[in-house]
């Protein structure tokens, strides 16, 4: 198992959801893969929807450019 930290990166305000730097939710998974590309993103969503009650796909940010991912176990 593999835990990550996935922080956002840009202000963003699209579609009615509004996304600030730093925001920050940690996944854990079952494999070593990045998990903003396995399974498009869905766990990542999921936290961000559970951690702030926001959609970051209906916000377009649910991709490498705008969030940094970090490996910390």
């Amino acid at each position: 198992m593999a835990r990550f930290r996935i922080t956002t990166k840009h202000v963003k305000d699209t579609n009615g959801v509004r996304i600030e730097p730093g925001m920050s939710v940690e996944v854990v998974t079952q494999s070593m893969s990045n998990p903003v590309t396995t399974n498009g993103g869905q766990i990542v969503a999921d936290a961000f929807y559970r951690i702030y009650g926001i959609d970051i796909k209906k916000a377009g940010c649910l991709n490498m450019v705008e969030l940094d991912v970090e490996r910390i176990g």
